[in-house]
């Protein structure tokens, strides 16, 4: 299947979710983040604002700021993505692509962050992601920090067995899904 198919189905398997079962999975999804080593050992953060079924953020924010965490949301800027530190989920306001994101903010270096969780329309077992299709994630994963970890969120069906690939597109190396947490690959240094 072409990336396109796979995004059309994947959409549309997503928006059939009722409310009460994206709210449910979400909370199984963001549990086994919780749990995780890199999310109990990561200081900065940056989280992601939910749109069409997404997994939610919610308790990951929460769980985050009461452990004293810095926690930072993106906003799209003209070429990627710019975060600022968020600390109160009431200050996010609906920005470009419908998604809320922070108007104002201290600015969070991605050299300083410890983890990046990141939302995906689908994801592989090796941590290779298919997204809206723009680019903004495979951007900022691409100049992110070798000691950052980036994780992906998705529910279990949103797992695919290979997903088809282009040079521009990065892996994450940990996936968290209702049922499991993923270790996909360690990342390597690459050289300019």
């Amino acid at each position: 299947m072409s990336k396109h198919d796979i995004r059309q189905e994947l959409l549309a398997r997503r928006k059939q979710l009722d409310v009460a079962t994206c709210v449910c999975l979400s909370r199984q999804v963001q549990q086994q983040l919780i749990a995780a080593d890199c999310f109990q050992r990561a200081q900065v953060m940056a989280l992601y604002s939910p749109i069409n079924n997404e997994v939610q953020t919610d308790q990951l924010y929460a769980a985050a700021v009461a452990s004293g965490k810095i926690v930072c949301f993106p906003r799209t800027v003209e070429q990627g993505l710019d975060f600022r530190r968020v600390t109160s989920l009431s200050a996010l306001t609906v920005g470009r692509f419908g998604v809320a994101e922070p108007v104002t903010g201290e600015s969070c270096s991605l050299a300083d962050m410890d983890m990046i969780v990141v939302p995906g329309v689908a994801f592989d077992r090796s941590g290779h992601r298919l997204g809206y299709g723009k680019g903004f994630y495979d951007r900022e994963l691409a100049s992110t920090a070798e000691r950052t970890k980036a994780v992906g969120l998705c529910f279990a069906f949103q797992l695919c067995m290979c997903l088809p690939r282009e040079v521009h597109d990065r892996p994450v190396q940990f996936l968290a899904t209702q049922t499991e947490f993923i270790h996909c690959y360690e990342k390597v240094a690459v050289s300019p």
